[in-house]
């Protein structure tokens, strides 16, 4: 008799204490996912209404906020509806569909902080060659980068993990993760191991060739003044943004690898969702305090509104 048998509903960790705190844990989420779209949504919308502010920087920046709002939404609307039900389950459709909204905004946001490390290289390294380099077109094209990367790395990982028999239906995450699927099956996953290791050697490659960006910029600071200005300015941001993806990237992968029974559960609690939290709430926010045309034109339409 085979003893395979394929769960139409899977069920998720049920967060500690949530029959006695969800409303608590309700309150905090919202208020975490209203932060997160007003904050993204607010320099969305300054940088597409002010003219001025369509430069290839802060075109980059508008994408990588409306990034965050697509990531935020695959995990807080999904959360706060099981925690006002206490119930946490999801079908097995909905749960590949998490998982490639969530991961392929996380895959997003390292290409799009590549493609802004490149576009500081050429301000600062090649200034006179910067307009005719980041063209309409190129910036177009790099957007398109941005997104048909992650989009075609997760829907491969998707159907991948999709294909498999599963024995077990429990997902040990509050939310769905393509890897958490995979370890569900009683079937090989080489296929899938593979596909994760092209996808982990892209990403590296993409990262190799930001701190090989960083080099040069460093080198290109010391001879000037003026290089040094801008470096502070609009590098320091995207430095921030860098170091908080990476932290968050990586404290993810350490909770895909080793799970809840290798850690604290509120430990493991807490880094599955830095990676939900910490970059689509603080990253905007930096770029919004250290960058003086986004603050002085997000402070004039405040008040212009009001």
């Amino acid at each position: 008799m085979d003893n395979k048998t394929y769960f139409a509903v899977y069920t998720l960790m049920e967060p500690r204490g949530s029959k006695s705190y969800r409303h608590i844990y309700f309150t905090c989420f919202l208020a975490l996912y209203a932060l997160i779209l007003v904050m993204n949504i607010w320099l969305s919308v300054v940088i597409v209404l002010d003219r001025a502010l369509h430069e290839p920087m802060y075109i980059f920046l508008c994408n990588l906020c409306i990034n965050y709002i697509y990531g935020a939404t695959g995990f807080y609307p999904k959360f706060l509806h099981d925690l006002i039900l206490d119930s946490y389950v999801i079908p097995s459709f909905m749960c590949g569909l998490q998982a490639f909204v969530i991961y392929s905004s996380a895959m997003c946001e390292c290409t799009t902080l590549t493609v802004m490390a490149f576009d500081r290289h050429v301000a600062i390294c090649q200034p006179l060659d910067y307009h005719s380099k980041l063209t309409k077109n190129t910036c177009a094209i790099l957007l398109v980068f941005c997104w048909t990367v992650p989009f075609i790395c997760m829907f491969i990982g998707v159907v991948l993990s999709n294909r498999l028999a599963v024995c077990k239906y429990h997902i040990d995450k509050l939310y769905c993760d393509n890897w958490s699927i995979v370890k569900l099956s009683c079937e090989s996953v080489v296929i899938n191991n593979l596909m994760a290791l092209i996808v982990s050697l892209f990403y590296i490659c993409l990262t190799v060739l930001i701190i090989v960006s960083y080099i040069k910029l460093i080198v290109a600071c010391k001879s000037s003044l003026e290089n040094r200005r801008k470096f502070w300015q609009t590098c320091v941001p995207h430095l921030f943004s860098l170091i908080n993806c990476s932290f968050t990237v990586f404290f993810d992968a350490m909770c895909n690898r080793y799970g809840s029974s290798d850690v604290p559960e509120n430990v493991y609690v807490v880094f599955a969702l830095l990676m939900l939290i910490f970059p689509p709430l603080f990253n905007p926010l930096v770029y919004v305090l250290k960058l003086k045309e986004v603050r002085k034109r997000s402070l004039k339409t405040c008040v212009n509104i009001i």
